[in-house]
């Protein structure tokens, strides 16, 4: 059992309790991510079992009238096996559904590569059913932006989370920020739509307004399950809003994550401890 606290941050262990909390967000108008907690498998059986987790949520999903679709983590399904592998198992997922949009995560600067050329590979092949998530502290990012422009499928815009190498990597706060700006502008410019704005920055989500009503690009916002809920509720009156919402049993790592990486989560544990 996940205990409340964890419950902010994880929609229970099972996919009935993934999609049943699907069903209560979708009632206020927020769509849903749905992500199988797992990654870094160093052998194929657990990679290949993720993969048959996903095709049975793919088929509950599309066997329900719930906005939702999901989202895999490269690591996950085969990528420290293998390129094959990761391929192979992102070929099966993408393959069983013709309706429910496959989003594939991005992890740090060793798999960009082979992400990348999986996602253009299968956003080709499904008619733009795919999409993928683009780190703007990467320096190499306008490169690969400008790559993704003229490709089908969507590009979530995140901020990223990894610790990336100074060479590789912008690290100061405000130089990630101006990063952010640019690319995003970039693409309402240059992409014909698919644009994903994953951010909970206030300004951030603002500024994509702003482009939107400047170059009519359609855009969507992307925010984390138990960060920023009501603005997300909010915002669904106006805009497209996605929660990408995890599940599964290996919760404790990512609660654990979830807390440290911003002061106002472990402020919301500790009241949740003290019972206040």
């Amino acid at each position: 059992m996940i205990p409340p606290i964890a419950g902010r941050f994880v929609a229970g262990e099972t996919p009935a309790e993934a999609l049943e909390y699907t069903r209560d967000l979708n009632q206020r108008n927020v769509n849903v991510i749905l992500n199988l907690l797992g990654e870094h498998y160093h052998e194929r059986g657990p990679a290949d079992e993720d993969a048959e987790v996903y095709l049975r949520l793919l088929e509950d999903i599309e066997r329900s009238d719930l906005s939702a679709c999901v989202s895999v983590k490269p690591s996950q399904v085969g990528l420290d096996v293998g390129t094959n592998v990761f391929r192979e198992n992102m070929e099966r997922i993408a393959d069983a559904t013709d309706d429910t949009f496959v989003w594939i995560d991005m992890e740090d600067h060793t798999t960009t590569d082979a992400t990348l050329d999986v996602f253009e590979q299968l956003a080709v092949e499904h008619d733009g059913n795919v999409g993928v998530c683009i780190q703007a502290n990467l320096k190499r990012t306008e490169d690969d932006l400008e790559r993704l422009a003229d490709l089908p499928g969507k590009v979530r815009l995140v901020k990223g989370a990894y610790d990336e190498p100074a060479e590789l990597a912008y690290k100061e706060k405000d130089r990630v920020n101006a990063a952010y700006r640019d690319y995003l502008e970039f693409m309402f410019q240059e992409f014909d739509g698919g644009i994903a704005v994953g951010s909970h920055d206030p300004a951030m989500i603002e500024y994509a307004r702003e482009l939107h009503d400047e170059y009519g690009t359609d855009f969507e916002i992307q925010m984390l399950m138990g960060v920023r809920e009501d603005a997300q509720v909010e915002l669904a009156k106006e805009y497209e809003v996605w929660q990408y919402v995890p599940y599964g049993g290996k919760w404790m790592s990512y609660f654990y994550r979830r807390v440290m990486e911003r002061k106002e989560n472990l402020l919301f544990a500790a009241r949740a401890v003290l019972g206040r």
